[in-house]
């Protein structure tokens, strides 16, 4: 597991108190600067788009997107104060706030897109790949803690019953598979999307045989723990200064309900969007990855319930995966 922060993660804290947000400048008024944040994956593709758009011109003069590729590097945003607004996954949201980073995560707008994806097409649960290799991204982070929790549920253990290769992200991961570096891959949308499409246009002498979409792993944590077929797995966070002005977030609220509607609606046109921004996809891919992922922007309050089930299951696993505790009744403040 991820080893704690420790005394440059305390002296960061004590940098970032005194930092404001590029965006954060002024109480009221236009913003000279709002910077956005998120990974290469579905939760990004509204804020791309807000970002395209203009969504939020009224707001700031300058409105940026900036792509975190792995947790640390999320880490990093949020702690030097790189961003006001960022996409991340709900485990790091907690493990932030309770180590005292201003952040209030505001939604949660991503409710599972996991799937195993594989050239066995007959593999339809995860005992099927016991003893096999797997490529997994982001050791001790999503989608690595969703896998943990989904084997150990069924008896499996992570650690012995699979061959896991650990890699840098699920972009990462998907490239392995279409150079048949690895046979099977847990990934996340829209690297699933941009893997099917891939096999099935480059050279058999290249990748044979197809991938298939496999074991999607939102069903098994439904059957598993007997609740709905999906996972609070990630959301948008407001931080340091932008964490404590309710107008602004409500306002990129819903400039970020409106563009994942206009994306919904214009899936090609928004996977162009995405595409000119994130090295590997393309348009095709994210706007499949539109049709299949759980994309719904449900408030902290309302999503209470299925979090703290969520964190709770993380603190029996690793209690350091969120910090070290349960968040309080603040994190979960309307």
């Amino acid at each position: 597991m991820r080893r704690p922060l420790a005394a440059a993660f305390t002296a960061a804290l004590v940098l970032f108190a005194g930092l404001g947000l590029a965006g954060s400048a002024a109480a009221a008024g236009k913003r000279p600067l709002l910077v956005l944040a998120g990974p290469p994956a579905s939760v990004s593709t509204p804020l791309i788009h807000m970002v395209e758009s203009g969504a939020l011109n009224e707001i700031a003069d300058k409105v940026e997107f900036r792509v975190w590729k792995d947790p640390d590097q999320l880490r990093v945003i949020a702690l030097g104060g790189q961003a006001d607004f960022v996409a991340m996954p709900t485990n790091v949201a907690a493990n932030l706030y309770n180590r005292g980073v201003n952040l209030r995560l505001l939604n949660v707008s991503t409710w599972g897109m996991l799937w195993m994806v594989s050239r066995d097409g007959a593999a339809r649960t995860l005992a099927d790949f016991r003893g096999k290799e797997i490529a997994m991204p982001f050791r001790a982070d999503m989608p690595d803690i969703v896998f943990g929790l989904v084997a150990g549920a069924q008896g499996l253990d992570p650690k012995k019953d699979f061959k896991l290769r650990y890699v840098a992200s699920p972009l990462d991961a998907m490239q392995l598979l279409i150079t048949r570096r690895v046979n099977h891959a847990l990934l996340a949308e829209p690297a699933i999307s941009m893997a099917l499409r891939k096999t099935k246009s480059f050279p058999v002498s290249l990748v044979a045989p197809d991938l298939y979409r496999s074991v999607n792993l939102q069903q098994e944590w439904g059957r598993l723990f007997k609740r709905e077929a999906r996972i609070p797995q990630a959301g948008i966070a407001a931080l340091g200064k932008a964490a404590a002005d309710r107008p602004l977030q409500e306002a990129v609220l819903a400039a970020y309900a409106r563009s994942l509607d206009w994306c919904r609606k214009n899936a090609l046109q928004c996977g162009e969007m995405v595409a000119r921004r994130i090295d590997l996809l393309s348009p095709e891919a994210v706007a499949d990855s539109l049709a299949v992922s759980r994309m719904q922007p449900v408030a902290i309050a309302a999503a209470r319930s299925e979090l703290e089930f969520f964190f709770a299951r993380l603190h029996e696993a690793n209690p350091a995966l969120i910090g070290g505790k349960l968040p309080d009744e603040r994190f979960y403040a309307p």
